[in-house]
């Protein structure tokens, strides 16, 4: 009987409860509705960007450089002319004799033959002019062509001043020859002789 009565009074008790608490719950989280005014359409708003093109007005100018004329070039020196001195001293160029056989009809080959003879340098015999007397110095020499036409092998067979050997030799060094030219081959030169002849002195 005991507990028949207490769950006829618990049931409407706990159902007040519940309703209360829903009640409570549903103020708490009930949001009033709010009317805005229409304040009218919204702006008309234009974002826009003009760029104008500027003018440079400050550029500077670069004048095109000016080249200062060149000297003009020294006069010419006339060879026929131009005698170089050597402490007063007059040197001539030397000149040559040449001991070259030529082949005659009935030997059609070749000899050998000068295409280029340079003279001697002044400044190889320079110290050998020792006066300024006029006179004149030769030197005999000897030497082989090669197939290519290449002085080599020179030797001095005589001279007049010992002095004048060195220059004699190295100006041969520096010529130049046809090779003799055997059954359309070309063939080694030996024993060339030739003379180098200095005139010196003199004013």
């Amino acid at each position: 009987m005991g507990s028949i009565f207490r769950s006829i009074l618990g049931v409407p008790v706990a159902a007040i409860v519940v309703v209360a608490l829903f009640l409570f719950m549903y103020g708490l989280i009930k949001n009033d509705m709010v009317e805005i005014e229409d304040s009218g359409p919204p702006p008309n708003i234009k974002i826009g960007r003009q760029l104008q093109d500027s003018e440079v007005t400050n550029q500077k100018r670069f004048d095109k450089p000016v080249l200062d004329q060149p000297p003009p070039p020294p006069p010419a020196i006339n060879q026929a002319t131009f005698k170089p001195n050597v402490d007063g001293v007059r040197a001539a160029v030397p000149t040559f004799e040449a001991n070259v056989d030529i082949g005659t009809a009935f030997n059609p080959d070749r000899d050998a033959q000068p295409i280029v003879r340079i003279p001697p340098s002044e400044a190889d015999f320079q110290r050998c002019i020792r006066s300024d007397v006029q006179k004149i110095e030769r030197v005999s020499l000897q030497f082989d062509v090669t197939p290519q036409g290449q002085v080599t092998n020179v030797q001095v067979i005589d001279s007049t001043d010992r002095c004048y050997e060195r220059s004699a030799i190295r100006s041969a060094e520096k010529w130049k020859y046809n090779p003799k030219i055997v059954e359309g081959q070309a063939q080694p030169r030996f024993g060339v002789r030739t003379v180098i002849v200095y005139q010196v002195g003199g004013q």
